[in-house]
């Protein structure tokens, strides 16, 4: 197939196709078609191509013949301000007689989305838009498009929610159609953009690894991994059966753990024809590792449940291996989290009644993120919708969630979370700091550009907020959100205080807006964001550094902040790195950061000469730590450090979940520090490889595939030497610096060296 992001432009044919929907009950996915015959001789067509968009999701077929794999196309977007167009590739399916049909579901655009029971819609009517555009030998074209000729009819789904679930019915197919009446409706042309984003496809499928009963009676299937997706039945029972499969990320007492799901549903509900019926939700999705089946007639076959894991597209481009299975473990947990919520954009979670595009989660793991996986056009795409959300926000600030479902809170939720509104440290700074992990992952200035307004205005919301000090201190902030000592009801009770945190940020991200405006050629305005930088570090210095060099709060969040983000002078960082050395010492090597500080804190303790304490962090079992996650059988990176306690019983917290990347930032470190991996220049065109032994590692190696070809890098114990290996790509030259601090610069192929231990 033929994807939208090599076509930037929309036909000027698609002004002459109509939005239309079928009149069906609210949760119903209905049918729409249409038949013509083609006006020439197949052999004379030298190319059809379809475009299509939906307020809600489509699938779409040409003669029974799916016109693309993709899944709960168009995705979701900020659909008051940008509604992706898809261009398929149709040439191949058309013939001299076509019917194109089309089924369409709420999806995200009136979806009841929200926490608390919001359920918050986009609007009351869905909408379909499409054209084909046929194209003959002879130069002329046949257009055919939406509108109101086109017929509706009910279809085999009689119900489909992204949070409830899916309700499909196999009595319906093959019946005659039940018609419906069908409408010319409203859809707003100006937000028409052609697709940039990769679609959401099927990408592997996952056999159950066990079945059994549970305590109460029910049948439950573990397919060994938490995943993103759904499962696909094939059963044969008597006419009206319904088989129910229930779904959820872990088990409690013996049962399914359904609590963390809240008013999520997760619910597939499948109504047998009396034959062989194979059932495939696809108007849904589901975050789950166990599945609970009932009204199966009797056991169900190997073969009869099979999970489909559902993602963006986006190749793996990083490997990741050591001598401690944990850490590999760990290193999988992240990939697979972020499989799980890259589903169209960047989410929190993609279970509970939520998935939402949390600003704050993409910010601090966006340079694991573009590590992992080729991500660029999702995390582009994601931001151009931020820089619309943040232009037409009421204070012109960057919203907490993009698309920014809560903006349509109704005035009593608006009212509880009035806080939440105006700028907020980390999560605001996902205008920076993403379009900063894609600029040094992928050096593309022209699409730093487009990213670049929207680090203006998280800038300008910032700067006229300021205390008289220079300090960012005087705004509700979320800070250290999830520090592990905060109460389980009270995520926000962090031992960091707020001001440091967002003062901190405010630096970072003025720094780099800085550096993106020099590059761009901005030159006041590089000018006006170091001006920004500069006092705000000199404010910080100021009041929240005192003369011993203890940072305010005197915690690991501070310290980490406060020396990768650049605020301490030479003096000041020596005496910071020891201090957070002892810090996490005095805490026995457990974690106690959350979301602000996780990110950083090994990296703090390496940058600082204390390569050993960040080790030591790494490797910890007992929670909270990294590990402790996967020693109780985590196969993703869970929202809290102790989402599950030891005794196997959740987390008693409201919101709990177990795929939530933001704590696995830390596999940045992994690949960039313990194995060495990291750009000299915006997109690897140089390299600086450092490959960094510790203690409790015999070795440790990754690999990163990058524009210019695959980089390696990595580190083995030979009794009291350091062998460390390196590859580099053609045309690409590299700083190697070895554990004995020596520097050797390389070029092509590969190359190994020895150092004293």
């Amino acid at each position: 197939m033929t994807t939208a992001h090599l076509h930037d432009a929309l036909p000027v044919e698609l002004d002459r196709a109509q939005p239309i929907v079928a009149d069906g009950e609210r949760w119903e996915v209905v049918g729409l078609s249409t038949s013509f015959d083609l006006r020439g001789d197949p052999a004379q067509v030298t190319d059809a191509a379809l475009w299509a968009t939906a307020h809600g999701t489509y699938e779409m077929a040409i003669n029974e013949r799916p016109v693309s794999d993709a899944v709960l196309a168009p995705g979701w977007t900020s659909y008051q301000w940008r509604l992706r167009v898809q261009r398929h590739d149709v040439t191949h399916l058309v013939a001299a007689r076509n019917r194109i049909s089309v089924r369409v579901a709420p999806g995200w655009y009136r979806g009841e989305l929200g926490f608390m029971e919001a359920k918050l819609d986009y609007g009351e009517e869905l909408a379909f838009l499409a054209v084909l555009v046929v194209r003959y030998r002879d130069g002329s074209a046949q257009v055919v498009g939406t509108g109101p000729d086109w017929t509706g009819h009910r279809t085999d789904s009689p119900s489909a929610s992204l949070y409830g679930g899916q309700t499909i019915d196999a009595r319906r197919r093959g019946a005659a159609p039940d018609p419906l009446p069908v409408r010319v409706v409203d859809l707003d042309r100006s937000t028409l953009v052609a697709d940039l984003a990769p679609a959401v496809r099927r990408q592997q499928e996952l056999r159950p690894v066990g079945s059994w009963t549970s305590p109460g009676g029910k049948l439950l299937v573990d397919f060994g991994q938490n995943l993103v997706g759904w499962v696909r039945a094939t059963v044969t029972a008597p006419a009206g059966t319904e088989v129910v499969l229930r779904h959820a990320e872990v088990l409690e007492d013996g049962e399914l753990g359904t609590r963390p799901l809240r008013a999520a549903k997760a619910t597939d509900t499948f109504v047998c024809s009396g034959g062989p019926d194979v059932f495939e939700p696809t108007a849904t999705f589901h975050g789950f590792r166990y599945v609970e089946v009932t009204g199966w007639p009797g056991e169900p076959d190997p073969d009869a449940l099979v999970a489909v894991v559902v993602h963006s597209d986006m190749e793996p481009t990083a490997t990741f291996e050591c001598s401690d299975p944990r850490v590999e473990r760990l290193v999988a947990n992240s990939m697979w989290s972020q499989r799980g919520n890259f589903l169209d954009l960047p989410t929190d979670c993609p279970q509970r009644d939520e998935r939402m595009g949390w600003t704050g989660d993409i910010a601090v793991y966006a340079a694991t993120a573009v590590h992992q996986f080729d991500c660029e056009d999702l995390l582009h795409d994601w931001l151009l919708d931020l820089e619309a959300e943040t232009r037409h926000d009421d204070r012109s600030s960057v919203p907490l969630v993009v698309p920014d479902i809560m903006a349509f809170f109704n005035a009593d939720y608006a009212a509880i979370f009035e806080s939440w509104k105006g700028p907020k440290a980390v999560w605001g700074d996902a205008a920076v700091w993403v379009a900063e992990a894609l600029w040094w992952a992928f050096g593309d200035r022209d699409r730093l550009a487009a990213h670049y307004p929207a680090m203006v205005l998280h800038l300008s919301s910032i700067e006229p907020r300021l205390s008289e000090t220079g300090l960012w201190d005087g705004d509700v902030q979320l800070g250290d959100w999830l520090d592990p000592d905060a109460p389980p009801d009270a995520p926000g009770k962090a031992k960091a205080d707020p001001g440091v945190v967002a003062t901190a940020c405010l630096h970072r991200s003025a720094r780099f807006a800085a550096e993106a405006a020099t590059i761009l050629g901005l030159t006041d305005d590089a000018e006006r964001w170091r001006a920004l930088a500069a006092r705000t570090r000199e404010a910080f210095g100021a009041h929240y550094v005192d003369e011993d060099g203890r940072v305010r709060s005197d915690c690991a969040t501070v310290y980490a902040l406060a020396i990768s983000f650049g605020l301490l002078d030479d003096e000041q960082r020596a005496r910071a790195g020891e201090r957070l050395a002892e810090v996490v010492a005095e805490n026995g090597y457990r974690v106690s950061t959350g979301f602000a500080g996780t990110p950083y804190v090994t990296w703090a303790l390496s940058e600082t000469g204390h390569v050993d304490a960040a080790y030591r962090l790494l490797l910890e079992p007992s929670c909270p730590s990294w590990l402790y996650p996967v020693s109780m059988g985590a196969t993703t990176i869970w929202e809290r450090w102790d989402s599950m306690l030891p005794d196997g019983s959740i987390n008693p917290g409201e919101m709990t979940s177990f795929n939530h990347y933001a704590l696995g930032a830390v596999a940045d470190w992994l690949y960039k520090v313990v194995a060495g991996i990291n750009p000299a220049e915006p997109g690897y065109t140089r390299l600086a490889l450092r490959p960094t032994p510790g203690p409790g590692l015999d070795h440790a190696r990754g690999t990163l595939r990058t524009r210019h070809g695959l980089v390696g890098s990595g580190w083995r114990r030979d009794g009291s030497t350091i062998v460390s290996e390196v590859v580099v790509p053609d045309g690409v030259v590299a700083d190697v610096t070895l554990s004995d601090g020596r520097t050797e610069t390389v070029g092509a192929g590969r190359h190994t060296f020895t150092s004293r231990s």
